[in-house]
C-alpha cells in the first residue's frame, strides 16, 4: 500500500502524484479524493481522541493529589469514568474511519515509473531487447518498437509442432489420465517428462547460488492473515485455492514470492545487510478463473506446477531497486540465453501492470511450433508497497531522522520468475524439435544423466482437417 503522507500536502505530499498514477493505470482517480476526505475525518477524530486522553490524564493527576492531602475525589473520580468511556467511545470511533481510510488506500495502486509505457492495450508493450531473432524472422532481421509490430513479422514455421503435439509424441506427460483423476488441466509428468522437469529445478538453483542468491524452500500454504498481507483482494477469487482442515482455513500459494514477502513481516532491516537475494522453490496452485478459455490444453497454463522464483529486498535509497530490477532480468535473460531459447524483453504497459508493481519487465520465448512469444518470466519492482503492508522496515539513516521523532522507511521488494518449469518445458521441446524426437539442451544434460535425445513414442497427430465451407443460403423466392 502507499504511504498515507504521499496524500497529505502539509506534510509534504502531492496527491496530484497519486492522481497522474491512477491516471496513467486506467484505474479510478476519484478514490485519491475519497481517502484525502476519510483521512482528514480520521485525523479529526484522533484530534479529539488525543484532547480526551490528555483531559483524563490532568483529571487523574489532579485526583492523585486529592489523594495525597487526603481530600475528597469523588467528583473528580467520576468525571474520570466519564472521560473514560468518552475515550472508549472515540477509540471505536478512530478504529472505525481508519479501517475504512486503509482499505480505500490500499485500492490504490504502485506509482507508476516514468519509464513506464503508457497504454491499456498489452499489444502496445514495448521491445526492450530481444535475442537470436535471426532464428524467429532469419537473416537481417529488422527493429520492431512494440510487441504488435513483431508479431505481425511472425511467420508459420512449416513441419513445427505446437507443445500440445509434442508433449505426448514424446511421452512426456499424460494429459488424459491426469483431467480423469485431477480435473480440468490436471497433468501426470511421465518418464523423461520428469527428468526434464527436475533437470529445469536443479539447472535454475544451481544457476542462481553462484550469484548470490539463497535457496529458500517454503511452505505450500498460508493462514488467511498472512495471505492478506500479500495477496490483492481479486486474488482470492480468481487464484487462491483455499483448503480446509483441522484449524483455521488455508491457502495454497501462487507463487513462492507470497511466504517469502509474508517472512520479512514486522522486520526490522539494517542497512549494511542489503541487498538480500533469495532464490524461491516452490510447487506453486493457481485456479485460473480469469484465463477460462486460455490455453486449455497441454501443460502450458497448469492448476499445480513448479517454479523458481528470484526475489530481493534492497535499500528503499539511492536507486538501488532499479538497478536492482535490471540485475534480475538481465538474469533470466542469461539463463534463457544458456538454454537457446530466442526471446524478446519487454515493458508491460501502464493499464497492465498489477497493483504493487511501480514497473514490470517480462520476458517472452519465442514458441516455433505455436509460431508465438509467450510469457516465461515476469519481473518486477514493487518499491516499498509491499513491504509497508506487512511492516517491513529500512534501519534509519541520518535522512531518515527528524527532531523529536523517528520517519519509518521500509524496504523495496522484488519478484522474478527465472522458471515455471513446466512452462518452461512446453518452450523447450518446440525450440528442440527434431524429425525424431527432441535434443535435449546441452546445460540440462548434466542433470539428465547424460541423455542428450529423448526419441518420439506415439506418431504425429494427423493434420487438422480445412473445415467444410457451406453452401450459400438461397433467397427466399419472391411472394
Amino acid at each position: 500500500m502507499l504511504d498515507i503522507n504521499l496524500l497529505r500536502e502539509e506534510k509534504g505530499g502531492n496527491p496530484d502524484i497519486v492522481r497522474k498514477s491512477q491516471e496513467r493505470r486506467f484505474a479510478d482517480v476519484s478514490v485519491v479524493d475519497q481517502v484525502i476526505a476519510i483521512d482528514q475525518q480520521w485525523r479529526q477524530e484522533q484530534f479529539k481522541l488525543e484532547n480526551l486522553r490528555a483531559e483524563f490524564g490532568k483529571v487523574n493527576k489532579e485526583v492523585g493529589m486529592k489523594k495525597k492531602n487526603k481530600e475528597n475525589a469523588d467528583d473528580l473520580i467520576a468525571k474520570c469514568k466519564g472521560i473514560d468511556t468518552d475515550i472508549k467511545a472515540a477509540e471505536v470511533v478512530c478504529g472505525e474511519v481508519q479501517t475504512k481510510r486503509d482499505e480505500l488506500l490500499k485500492s490504490i495502486g504502485n506509482i507508476v515509473h516514468d519509464s513506464v509505457p503508457v497504454s491499456d492495450n498489452e499489444d502496445e508493450n514495448a521491445i526492450v531487447r530481444t535475442n537470436n531473432m535471426e532464428a524467429v524472422l532469419g537473416p537481417n532481421p529488422p527493429e520492431f518498437k512494440v510487441c504488435k509490430e513483431l508479431d505481425a513479422a511472425l511467420v508459420k514455421k512449416e513441419g513445427k509442432f505446437s507443445h500440445v503435439d509434442l508433449i505426448p509424441m514424446l511421452g512426456l506427460a499424460d494429459t488424459e489420465k491426469g483431467a480423469q483423476i485431477a480435473g480440468n488441466r490436471g497433468y501426470f509428468l511421465m518418464g523423461d517428462g520428469v527428468l526434464l522437469n527436475q533437470a529445469l529445478i536443479s539447472y535454475g538453483l544451481a544457476f542462481l547460488v553462484p550469484r548470490g542468491y539463497k535457496p529458500i524452500q517454503t511452505p505450500f500454504f498460508m493462514n488467511k492473515e498472512a495471505m492478506s498481507g500479500v495477496a490483492q483482494l481479486a486474488q482470492f477469487d480468481e487464484e487462491l485455492y483455499k483448503v480446509s482442515g483441522e484449524g483455521d482455513d488455508k491457502y495454497l500459494i501462487a507463487t513462492s514470492e507470497q511466504p517469502i514477502c509474508a517472512w520479512h513481516k514486522d522486520t526490522w532491516t539494517d542497512p549494511k545487510d542489503l541487498p538480500n537475494k533469495y532464490v524461491g522453490l516452490s510447487t506453486c496452485f493457481r485456479k485460473e478463473v480469469g484465463s477460462h478459455g486460455r490455453d486449455t490444453l497441454g501443460i502450458f497454463r497448469v492448476h499445480q506446477f513448479e517454479k523458481i522464483e528470484q526475489f530481493c529486498t534492497t535499500s528503499p535509497d539511492d536507486n538501488a531497486s532499479w538497478e536492482m530490477l535490471e540485475s534480475m532480468i538481465g538474469t533470466s535473460e542469461e539463463f534463457y540465453r544458456s538454454l537457446g531459447i530466442p526471446f524478446r524483453t519487454v515493458a508491460i504497459v501502464s493499464g497492465a501492470l498489477n497493483d504493487a508493481a511501480a514497473k514490470k519487465l517480462d520476458l517472452e520465448a519465442y514458441f516455433p511450433g505455436s509460431n508465438a512469444f509467450r510469457e516465461l518470466v515476469s519481473c518486477s519492482n514493487c518499491t516499498d508497497y509491499q513491504a509497508r503492508k506487512v511492516e517491513a522496515r529500512f534501519g534509519l539513516t541520518a535522512k531518515g531522522k527528524q527532531v523529536g521523532q523517528n520517519v519509518k522507511q521500509y524496504i523495496h521488494m522484488l519478484n522474478s520468475t527465472l522458471t515455471a518449469t513446466e512452462r518452461t518445458l512446453c518452450c523447450l521441446v518446440e525450440n528442440y524439435q527434431t524429425e525424431g524426437g527432441m535434443n535435449v539442451p546441452e546445460v540440462l544434460q548434466p542433470f539428465m544423466g547424460g541423455k542428450k535425445f529423448i526419441p518420439f513414442v506415439k506418431a504425429a497427430p494427423p493434420p487438422a482437417k480445412e473445415p467444410k465451407t457451406k453452401p450459400a443460403k438461397k433467397d427466399a423466392p419472391a411472394a
